[in-house]
């Protein structure tokens, strides 16, 4: 990554040039796709002309995730900088004496940008963690974990320090089984315990014999059960240079979940557990997401929202809502 300063009025004049328009009509926080206008070919435009002059990686702004400019400076600004990486926990909004923390973890594929701008949505003294597997986001040059114990032991190391008051663990999809994991990790080892846990779009976690197995799929197969699934946007899909750079990404987190294996001793954890999920979502149905019942002593509903696999994109501020309520109920 590029050590020269990356200032927002650089940008700002960059993307303008690419839409051959004034540079005033390229505000901080204008929707790159809703209100700039700016499609899949011309955001991989954009993305080429920062990465030729920041000298950074190939298609670094897509994989950044950023709808608006605000959004594509921060990403790009500490790295920019010469910081370092900020390793698998990304706290937007860093508190000395949070009352509460709540651990969030991404889905396959996906990156600590899946939550940006939850923080907003949330109590001031709560802490949000976005917890971020290797070998994206902060940190690409980290190698890829393909195994659920060592990422459980990796996430696990990095937020010991952080579990000296209540907190709660949020998981999205393969997100959901590795803070399932991580819980389990944490009654085994006898530590602090969450007041709360939290699974999104993804079923009980229990063997599959003969389910599909993403990871073992050829290209066209893995990009066609994707786009089937409304797993990804189809502009990373789509076009050969982008999906180069996430195959790797969704191939090792895909046989993560594929060849996880359950636990010898899985009794109901002791911690209250409530289930999400979209009501169109083709990938997981109501019957699997109620599963998780048998998985908890404090069974706390299934909350379901308009949408896909994806459903939380656009339900922000009422699953944050629910989730803040979720979580004082439990700590009641």
């Amino acid at each position: 990554m590029t050590t020269q300063p990356v200032t927002i009025e650089e940008l700002r004049t960059l993307i303008a040039d690419a839409l051959e328009t004034d540079p005033q009509e390229v505000t901080d926080q204008a929707h790159f796709a809703d209100e700039l206008g700016i499609d899949s070919l011309l955001m991989l435009e954009i993305s080429t002309r920062v990465e030729n002059t920041y000298d950074i990686p190939e298609n670094t702004v897509v994989i950044s995730g950023a709808t608006t400019l605000a959004a594509l400076h921060a990403f790009l600004t500490p790295k920019g900088a010469g910081a370092p990486s900020a390793g698998p926990v990304i706290r937007p909004r860093p508190l000395t004496e949070p009352a509460v923390r709540l651990f969030l973890l991404h889905h396959a594929g996906g990156s600590h940008l899946l939550y940006r701008g939850w923080t907003e949505h949330f109590p001031e003294d709560w802490e949000l963690c976005l917890l971020e597997a290797p070998g994206r986001g902060q940190s690409p040059q980290l190698p890829l974990i393909d195994n659920c114990d060592e990422l459980v032991d990796y996430f696990h190391s990095a937020i010991a320090p952080l579990l000296d008051r209540p907190f709660g663990i949020f998981g999205h999809s393969m997100g959901a089984l590795i803070a399932y994991q991580l819980t389990r990790r944490l009654l085994h080892e006898r530590g602090p315990l969450p007041t709360w846990l939290g699974v999104s779009a993804y079923g009980a976690p229990q063997a599959c014999p003969g389910a599909t197995q993403p990871h073992l799929l050829d290209d066209d197969a893995l990009r066609g059960w994707l786009r089937n699934a409304g797993a990804s946007p189809p502009q990373l899909l789509d076009n050969e240079d982008v999906w180069r750079t996430f195959a790797p990404v969704f191939r090792s987190d895909f046989k993560l979940v594929d060849t996880w294996a359950p636990p010898r001793e899985r009794g109901p954890l002791p911690v209250p557990l409530t289930v999400f999920g979209g009501r169109h979502d083709k990938v997981i149905g109501a019957e699997q997401l109620l599963a998780w019942r048998a998985f908890t002593t404090h069974f706390g509903g299934l909350e379901t929202y308009e949408g896909d696999h994806f459903y939380l994109v656009a339900h922000q501020q009422p699953l944050a809502a629910a989730v803040t309520a979720a979580m004082r109920v439990a700590a009641s």
